[in-house]
């Protein structure tokens, strides 16, 4: 069968939802590739005009069609078909029942898998569909999943009016590129005057065909401009509160900067004032109220005390012997004098002076042998005169006797 729009038409009203009947139209399409943005257009006015079912059964076509294609690394549909699949798509959702939904979402999910068409083209088409889905029930947040996901959630708030625009645009760009693209060469090839006119019919069907792939376009561009202004009205909002924040942050600034001047000026002020004051209260003045300057003359140090020596001062060696010689006085016979004599006159031989510790020990014996000394004579004494008598007394003077009674009765 040759290809004309009628032939393709009449292939696409002939198709069925049965994997034999779809094999069979995509081979017939992509056999005539070199068509393939005609057959594109045709496929898109076909799905318009048809119901909910048929359209289910035309997206099939076009899946297969596309996978094929790519298989074959033969991207003439691949380029047909990426203007107007994201329309289609929106079509064919928009209306069908939940069925119907559920298996065009797998059919996109398989082309986002399997990168079927282009990013732009893939996130053109979830969008489509995602503002269906918003459009229908304002509780339900999306798909979900990796296949229709939304990022918008992670930008500012603040910047929530510019994401769908923005995305809108990204989505769109691509795809009203080759949409004007092919209205433009179609219009070069209809209305080049070195073309052969057709026969009418043809000729009229071409001229319908180049219509509806100019409005096609147009519209395509329209959404564009739509979203760029929207884009650029949010952006003109987002400029104008900025720049009332950023006046309002200008003279907040400067006040803040005056103030904290201020506030250093007052901090210089009141360091002098302690300063100042710190060096007055340095400066000694006396009682008379006089400035003095105690400062500049110290006061003296006072002498060190005297030491006082550990050990006693020695006496006079003359008195002492003196004292030692004066003992025998008291003595009652010769023999009791002359031991007695011998005795001390062997201790003041035996003292001399000593320096040191020697001068130490030598008090101390001659204190301790002084203390035993008396002791020897008292003892002498007692022994010598133990049955003295009155008659003992006899020949002595009345003063000697009476203090040799005092003594032996102290004794």
């Amino acid at each position: 069968m040759a290809y004309n729009d009628d032939a393709v038409l009449a292939k696409l009203s002939a198709l069925n939802e049965t994997q034999e009947s779809i094999v069979t139209v995509a081979q017939w399409i992509m056999f005539h590739r070199r068509y393939a943005d005609r057959t594109g257009q045709l496929w898109l006015q076909k799905l318009k005009d048809s119901g909910s079912n048929k359209r289910l059964n035309l997206v099939y076509l076009a899946n297969e069609v596309a996978q094929q294609s790519k298989a074959r690394r033969k991207d003439d549909f691949l380029i047909a078909f990426s203007p107007v699949i994201a329309e289609a798509t929106a079509t064919a959702y928009k209306g069908a029942t939940s069925d119907v939904q559920n298996k065009l979402k797998r059919v996109v999910e398989v082309w986002r898998q399997r990168q079927i068409f282009e990013i732009p083209i893939q996130e053109a088409v979830e969008a489509r569909i995602e503002e269906l889905e918003k459009s229908r029930s304002s509780n339900r947040k999306g798909l979900g999943g990796s296949l229709f996901s939304n990022n918008s959630s992670s930008a500012p708030s603040e910047l929530q009016p510019l994401v769908g625009p923005q995305q809108t645009i990204s989505k769109l760009v691509l795809s009203t590129k080759t949409s004007t693209n092919s209205a433009n060469n179609d219009y070069e090839k209809l209305t080049n005057p070195n073309t052969p006119t057709p026969s009418a019919p043809v000729y009229a069907a071409r001229l319908n065909g180049l219509l509806k792939t100019l409005a096609n376009a147009e519209g395509a561009v329209a959404e564009v401009i739509k979203s760029r202004n929207l884009l650029i009205e949010g952006l003109e909002k987002l400029l104008e509160t900025n720049r009332n924040a950023l006046t309002e942050e200008k003279a907040q600034l400067n006040l803040l900067s005056s103030r904290r001047n201020e506030i250093d000026i007052k901090k210089r002020d009141v360091e002098d004032s302690i300063m100042q004051g710190l060096a007055n209260s340095s400066e000694s003045t006396p009682a008379d109220g006089s400035p003095g300057n105690q400062m500049g003359t110290p006061k003296s140090e006072p002498d060190r005390p005297e030491v006082e020596p550990l050990s006693p001062p020695l006496r006079p060696m003359k008195e002492e012997a003196t004292q030692q010689e004066s003992l025998p006085d008291f003595d009652l016979n010769s023999s009791a004098a002359a031991t007695n004599g011998s005795i001390y006159t062997s201790q003041s031989m035996s003292m001399s002076p000593t320096s040191g510790l020697d001068l130490l020990s030598s008090v101390s014996t001659s204190y301790g042998r002084s203390n035993s000394m008396s002791s020897i004579k008292k003892r002498k004494l007692n022994d010598d005169f133990p049955e003295m008598g009155g008659d003992a007394m006899e020949g002595l003077d009345a003063d000697v006797a009476e203090m040799l009674r005092q003594d032996s009765a102290g004794a």
